[in-house]
């Protein structure tokens, strides 16, 4: 993991959902009802992180109303559904926080989110990330999304402001 200092100064992190949230993939029932795999070990993660002061925003290129479902789970408020300018809604989400950039981590795992990635003051992605978001992150996560990936990130955040 990156220096603790680094870590530290932290205040805010967004969220790509598909990918990182969720194993990635697309599920749908026989009568055509669509399901994605949530970790509970990642809402536990915003949740502690939540009450070490951390601020937390979904953006995500799907509008699928399971993003709303899964954010109301986790108490995030801050929600970009259907984005296609990432680094806009970082943007956005780091003004109505009046917080530097550079006091943001912007998680994904695919190219669409390097334009995020580019100005967040840290980037992180889960190990099953595409290779040119690995070859970019300042942090790759040992577990996948949807696998306690982000939970991992929040840990060593937390822990990092309480050293």
């Amino acid at each position: 993991m990156l220096e603790s200092s680094r870590l530290a100064g932290i205040r805010a992190v967004a969220l790509d959902v598909d990918g990182v949230l969720t194993d990635g993939g697309f599920y749908w029932g026989a009568n055509g009802e669509e399901f994605k795999r949530f970790s509970f070990a990642d809402v536990m993660g915003v949740s502690l992180a939540r009450k070490a002061g951390l601020a937390f925003a979904l953006i995500s290129g799907e509008a699928s109303p399971l993003v709303d479902r899964y954010a109301a789970k986790m108490g995030i408020t801050a929600v970009h559904k259907g984005c296609k300018d990432k680094a806009a809604a970082l943007s956005d989400f780091a003004a109505a926080l009046q917080v530097p950039l550079k006091q943001v981590c912007f998680v994904g795992d695919d190219v669409n989110d390097l334009p995020a990635m580019r100005i967040a003051g840290l980037s992180a992605a889960p190990c099953g990330a595409h290779a040119d978001v690995l070859g970019f992150v300042d942090i790759v996560m040992t577990h996948s999304g949807g696998n306690g990936a982000v939970r991992e990130l929040l840990d060593a955040i937390v822990a990092a402001k309480n050293t």
